[in-house]
């Protein structure tokens, strides 16, 4: 199952007290903000969630995998993004148990519940400012 940006606006919805339109809209401005500033080649840090940056990726030989001919891989631009500590630490304490030594998951186990750090390091740094 995927989080589409409707599940988005229905939890802003739900848990913020605004209505549906002003979701739609908020959220709507939001993603606005992340691509126009990417779209210049910016950095968008976001404090206890992660990073997005865009980075040059420059002409390079690859390999057909169906043939394993060797072939050239055009420059291009790509989005990048690295989860922060914060968040990696969050997921992975909570699905952790779920492992099993030989790295087989057991998905029938429900993730173990915990304090919320990412979100609540995002939080904290919103309101300062």
């Amino acid at each position: 199952m995927s989080l589409t940006k409707a599940d988005i606006v229905e939890r802003v919805y739900k848990e913020a007290g605004f209505s549906k339109k002003e979701a739609a809209d908020l959220i709507d401005m939001v993603f606005k903000i992340i691509k126009d500033t990417l779209s210049k080649g910016e950095k968008v840090k976001i404090s206890g969630f992660g990073n997005f940056s865009i980075r040059d990726k420059s002409t390079r030989t690859g390999r057909n995998p169906q043939t394993g001919e060797a072939m050239a891989i055009s420059a291009r631009r790509v989005l990048t993004f690295k989860p922060s500590q914060v968040l990696k630490e969050d997921i992975t304490s909570r699905y952790a148990h779920r492992i099993d030594n030989e790295g087989n998951e057991d998905s029938s186990l429900s993730p173990k519940d915990g304090p919320d750090r990412a979100l609540s390091s995002f939080i904290s740094n919103s309101e300062e400012k």
